[in-house]
C-alpha cells in the first residue's frame, strides 16, 4: 500500500506541467566584433530577460565612448563576424527614427524597454526567412548564438560597437 501511494504521488508530480522561467540573456559590445572590426574606445553592454511566456524580453543597454554620433542600435541576426538583418530596433534618432515608437537613442548612457512580437520587424534580407511578428524566431536565434547587439554612429555607419547575444551565466 505505500509503494502505491509513492508511485500516485511520482505520476502526480509528472503530469504537472513543466514549470516555465525567465531567461537572462547578455553581450558585451567593442568595436573589433563589428565586421568590419571597426578601432574604437567604445564599449557597451545589453543585458536583457525572456520572459517566462517567451511573449516579450525586457532588455538594458548602456553604452559609452562612441567617436561617431550615435544614429541606431538594434539587435540583428547573424552569427559572428558576419552582418545579418535588423529585427529589433532597441533605439533610434531624428534623422534614422526607426519604426513607430521607437526611442530615441542618447549619445552615450541607457536604453530600456520591452520587445514584444509586435516589435519584430521583417529581416531586410528574405534568405533569412524572417518575417515580422516572429519574436519566437528571434528568441531561437539568440539561444542558438546567432543574434548580435550593435550601435551605429556617422562614423561606422554599419556599427561602431557590436556584441554577440548569449545566454547570461548568472
Amino acid at each position: 500500500m505505500k509503494k502505491l501511494g509513492i508511485m500516485m504521488a511520482f505520476l502526480a508530480l509528472l503530469a504537472l506541467p513543466s514549470m516555465a522561467h525567465a531567461e537572462r540573456i547578455e553581450a558585451s559590445l567593442i568595436g573589433y566584433e563589428e565586421v568590419p572590426a571597426v578601432s574604437t574606445v567604445a564599449s557597451g553592454e545589453f543585458h536583457a530577460t525572456i520572459s517566462d511566456d517567451e511573449q516579450s524580453i525586457n532588455y538594458e543597454l548602456t553604452y559609452g565612448g562612441l567617436q561617431g554620433t550615435v544614429t541606431q542600435a538594434h539587435i540583428h541576426v547573424a552569427q559572428r563576424s558576419v552582418n545579418g538583418s535588423i529585427v529589433i530596433w532597441l533605439c533610434g534618432t531624428e534623422t534614422n527614427p526607426g519604426p513607430a515608437g521607437t526611442q530615441t537613442c542618447p549619445q552615450s548612457g541607457t536604453v530600456t524597454g520591452e520587445v514584444t512580437a509586435a516589435n519584430v520587424v521583417a529581416g531586410a534580407t528574405t534568405s533569412q526567412q524572417l518575417e515580422a511578428g516572429e519574436l519566437d524566431e528571434v528568441i531561437a536565434a539568440i539561444r542558438a548564438r546567432v543574434a548580435y547587439a550593435n550601435v551605429h554612429t556617422d562614423l561606422s555607419p554599419g556599427g561602431e560597437i557590436r556584441g554577440q547575444i548569449r545566454v547570461s551565466k548568472e
